[in-house]
């Protein structure tokens, strides 16, 4: 059993207890509790930051610009792809426009 769902499952044990109820009660412990029970998600969140600014004061590129990088470049060569085929297409259709012009002129 992880070390959270063992803590959960003895708080819930706690939380009925009857010499708790009135401490339950109580707005200062419940926001107490509620401070305490988001101090995890905080502390992941103030490293994250200062994950980020270490690497910024660095010059370095963090994964989410990376991962940007590559987007808009995947993005770019298929646009570039496109207009090459695009050009191609055109470029085929004035080649047989002018291979017909060539035999209706011959005919003549």
């Amino acid at each position: 059993m992880a070390l959270k769902d063992r803590v959960m499952t003895e708080g819930m044990k706690l939380a009925g207890h009857p010499a708790l109820a009135p401490l339950l009660r109580d707005p200062r412990f419940m926001k107490l509790l509620m401070q305490a029970l988001a101090v995890p998600g905080r502390l992941e969140e103030l490293t994250e930051e200062q994950k980020n600014n270490f690497i910024r004061s660095l010059g370095l590129a963090r994964q989410e610009d990376v991962d940007d990088l590559k987007r808009t470049v995947r993005a770019l060569e298929e646009e570039v792809s496109r207009l090459r085929n695009a050009q191609a297409a055109k470029a085929t259709t004035a080649s047989a426009a002018t291979v017909s012009a060539d035999a209706d002129a011959h005919r003549m």
